[in-house]
């Protein structure tokens, strides 16, 4: 009896100390909680970045930690709160956010985000928006087995566009933790940092590719010579790829140094064509020096040469798989992804295509033209509308043309075309976008975006 009753004080005990670790630990979690909303509820420093995360199993969580540690190398001020501490007062603190977030389920947020995910109703017709001063970008979690892939992230992308916030750059769709789309996500942050050289949260992957060919396009341009290039892949090897993704130049390693951070670039070709191409533009610094990245590519690298390289599928930017018509809207070396696009809708026979291509001189910046011309004639495009900036006293646009072509883009929207805008994010995607909005109307627009009938391939 005495050792029975010994062995109850014993469990008992052990209860005991359980709840008491339980309640101690509930404790200094509100606690933490609480200074985090302390803190939140302080001015924020003007150029402070905010990284706002709603993780359901602490996924979102740790890559919100891992993109707060990206911005601070390059030097940024940044904080770091769970979605559920936010609310539209302390968003407005903030000039730029970054946010990460999970879906759960069927397109629903996260549990710990619902209060916020509550806030984001549909603004009343009328009303003012809300964030018009913020700056966003959002990485969206999701798994593609699911109808509503990324579905909270979509919703909260949407959300901030209808309340008048402008994004730093297009929504990244995370499959099941995609290393590569991953990687797309750092590049940006490397941008937003100023920094070329972050480290790699995953040891990427890359294949030997090789130097084909490299032909200049645009001969006495006033701009930065633009060389199509030709990588044929390695020996035996059948790569995949469809229009619309991404090829990502590795780092140039020489004598143990790593010279050229890697790079990313829209693919103009597809695989049935035999090799993969890429248009790619020479910059230079202000000191004149050859850029590392298009250096390398346009001048250095020999025919011949190994360019180490891996494919990134670009789900946002794939062509629609029905015979709906599309309007293609895209300048300079964005002629790649829109290329890409028109191949596989001519190759499936899908022939309502309206391509809007902008550069600076008809003489000399007209890339591909030869080709597009040819499917033009042979009525593969149904209208093709080039415009160039310094072929008349005024500069043109294609954001210029759009609006005086806007019964056109009406039309064909009303018809139900879908609208993809591929190249610059300064200037032309910002262009479009407004040229598109006065054309349509902000309601109209934001549609076509939940639709998934607006998507941009920018940088």
């Amino acid at each position: 009896m005495t050792l029975r009753l010994t062995a109850t004080a014993g469990v008992v005990l052990c209860w005991l100390l359980l709840c008491a670790w339980a309640w101690r630990r509930a404790r200094r979690e509100r606690a933490r909680e609480t200074r985090a909303r302390q803190a939140l509820d302080q001015p924020p420093p003007r150029a402070a970045v905010l990284v706002a995360h709603a993780s359901q199993t602490g996924c979102a969580e740790t890559l919100a930690g891992q993109t707060a540690d990206s911005l601070r190398a390059g030097g940024l001020d940044v904080r770091v709160a769970a979605l559920g501490q936010l609310d539209l007062a302390r968003l407005r603190g903030y000039e730029r956010v970054l946010f990460v977030a999970s879906t759960y389920g069927e397109g629903d947020p996260p549990d710990a985000a619902a209060a916020f995910a509550s806030l984001m109703q549909p603004a009343a017709a009328g009303a003012a928006p809300q964030l018009s001063g913020l700056r966003y970008a959002v990485l969206a979690l999701g798994d593609s087995e699911y109808a509503q892939f990324c579905g909270f992230g979509r919703a909260l992308d949407e959300w901030l566009r209808a309340q008048g916030a402008q994004p730093l750059f297009d929504r990244v769709d995370v499959d099941n933790g995609d290393a590569a789309a991953l990687r797309h996500w750092q590049h940006h942050l490397g941008l937003l940092a100023g920094r070329g050289d972050l480290p790699d949260w995953e040891t990427p992957a890359y294949e030997p590719w090789r130097l084909q060919g490299r032909e200049r396009l645009n001969p006495d341009s006033q701009g930065g010579p633009c060389y199509l290039l030709t990588l044929a892949p390695p020996p035996g090897a059948a790569p995949a790829w469809q229009a619309g993704d991404i090829a990502e130049i590795g780092p140039r390693r020489e004598r143990g140094g790593e010279l050229l951070p890697h790079r990313e670039y829209s693919i103009a070709s597809l695989p049935v064509d035999g090799a993969l191409q890429l248009l790619v533009r020479q910059m230079r610094g202000p000191d004149g020096d050859l850029g590392l990245g298009s250096g390398w590519l346009t001048h250095v690298a020999r025919l011949g040469d190994e360019i180490d390289l891996r494919l990134r599928s670009n789900r946002n930017f794939h062509a629609p798989d029905d015979d709906r018509p599309m309007i293609l809207i895209g300048n300079g070396t964005g002629l790649a992804g829109l290329r890409a696009l028109l191949k596989a809708r001519l190759a499936a026979g899908r022939h309502r295509n309206w391509l809007v291509f902008g550069e600076r001189q008809a003489a000399h910046d007209w890339f591909c033209r030869a080709e597009i011309e040819g499917w033009r004639d042979a009525g593969q495009i149904e209208r093709l509308d080039a415009v160039f900036s310094r072929d008349q006293e005024e500069r043109r646009y294609v954001q210029h043309l759009l609006r005086e072509q806007a019964h056109m883009v009406r039309a064909w929207t009303d018809a139900g075309a879908a609208v993809y805008v591929c190249g610059s994010l300064q200037g032309m995607a910002g262009g479009v976008d407004e040229a598109l909005r006065d054309i349509l109307g902000d309601a109209r627009l934001q549609q076509l975006l939940h639709d998934g009938r607006y998507r941009r391939d920018v940088y």
